[in-house]
Order: C-alpha cells, then sequence, then structure tokens
C-alpha cells in the first residue's frame, strides 16, 4: 500500500492506518472483539484478586508506616506526613490502573479500547501533575519549617 492511499473522501471512517513493516496498513477498528462471558469473569475475578492483594499490602505498608512513627522525632513527622502522601498517591494510581483495566476487558472493538486508554493516559497525567505539585509544596514546607526551627535554636 502506498502512503495516502485510502485516505481523503473514500477512505473509510472505520479504518485506521497503523505502521506494518516499514510500510503502511488498513486496521478496521470497529471488528469487535471475540472475549467470551466465560474469560470476560475470569478476568474479573483475577482482577478483584489482585486488587484485595493491593489493598492488604497497602493496609501492611500503612502499619508500617504507623509503627515507625510512634517512635519518630517532629522533624520525622513531616517526612511522614509526605511518605503518607506518596503512598496515598501510589494506592491512587495503581487503583486507576485496575479500573482500566477492568474497563477495557468490557470493551467491545478497537475504538472503545483504544478510546480507554486515551482517556487513562489524559486522565493520569493530569493526575501526576497534581500530585508533583502537592508534593513540592509539602517538601517547600518542611524545608520551611526545618530552617525556622533550626533558627529557634
Amino acid at each position: 500500500m502506498q502512503i495516502g492511499e485510502g485516505i481523503g473522501p473514500f477512505h473509510n471512517a472505520n479504518e485506521t492506518l497503523i505502521n506494518k513493516g516499514g510500510g503502511l496498513s488498513m486496521v478496521d477498528t470497529k471488528v469487535p472483539f471475540e472475549v467470551s462471558d466465560q474469560m470476560r469473569e475470569f478476568a474479573d475475578r483475577s482482577i478483584d484478586q489482585a486488587r484485595k492483594a493491593f489493598d492488604n499490602f497497602m493496609d501492611a505498608t500503612e502499619n508500617a508506616v504507623s509503627s515507625m512513627e510512634d517512635a519518630s522525632s517532629t522533624m520525622h513527622v513531616d517526612s511522614s506526613d509526605m511518605h503518607r502522601q506518596a503512598l496515598s498517591f501510589a494506592e491512587q494510581n495503581v487503583n486507576s490502573a485496575f479500573e482500566l483495566a477492568q474497563r477495557m476487558f468490557q470493551a467491545r472493538d478497537m475504538e472503545e479500547l483504544v478510546g480507554l486508554q486515551q482517556e487513562y493516559l489524559h486522565k493520569q497525567m493530569e493526575q501526576s501533575g497534581a500530585q508533583m505539585r502537592e508534593m513540592g509544596e509539602k517538601a517547600s514546607r518542611a524545608v520551611k519549617d526545618a530552617a525556622k526551627k533550626a533558627g529557634d535554636f
């Protein structure tokens, strides 16, 4: 296929150009997935089990952080707050990935699958930016507080 062939007013709206072996090829994005209900149920159960395992891991991690905080100093409190926030962000990000996986198994065609992936990536980019800003603000406050406390001595 030549570049540009099949593009224009006679191009099928359900087809997308992909790079295949150095050339471009048309792929029908409206082809339905052939995933049995049994496979979907298996995938849902697997994702649920993975989510529960992750939740148990996060509970254990939070318990470990809590026990370490009991023996911490005032300076460590700021650090612990940042660690807790980082864990919270990690949990949010993993939960978003689990939600994406569940939604992807419900997709009926390639177009819906690609749309779900694009939506997820857009949301994650926004969320990552917000998370980084929040962590930066916390770090800045911690440094200012530490400098102020150091000046009080």
